[in-house]
């Protein structure tokens, strides 16, 4: 893991972040920044920079990371209303952070963005 990600950083325990759920695949965290009552970041413990640099290993945790939206979401009682999961890829999709990551949120009526 590059010394220098913040979410390997908050993976390996170094780093604090308010933890919602973590198994031996992810770990899913508030944001420092959120953008919504409910905005939670879900990463892999293994360091992937972008969706890019995924490969056929990774399909099992990508898949992993919907299933455990959708129970984060209902965990968080927005699952019946709604809410979204945004994966910001590279520069031009908007990454800041680069380790692999989706943003969940909800709790609020969200603008349509596509």
């Amino acid at each position: 893991m590059p010394s220098d990600c913040i979410f390997c950083g908050i993976i390996e325990g170094k780093i604090s972040a308010k933890v919602v759920y973590q198994d031996e695949k992810v770990m899913a965290f508030e944001d420092i920044k959120p953008i919504a009552p409910v905005h939670i970041l879900i990463v892999p413990r293994k360091h992937i920079p972008d969706l890019t640099k995924t490969t056929a290993e990774d399909v099992d945790v990508l898949g992993h990371i919907q299933w455990v939206a959708a129970e984060i979401a209902r965990q968080q009682g927005i699952a019946e209303r709604g809410f979204k999961l945004v994966n910001n890829c590279r520069a031009d999709g908007g990454q800041v952070i680069y380790h692999l990551h989706y943003h969940l949120i909800g709790g609020k009526l969200l603008k349509y963005i596509v």
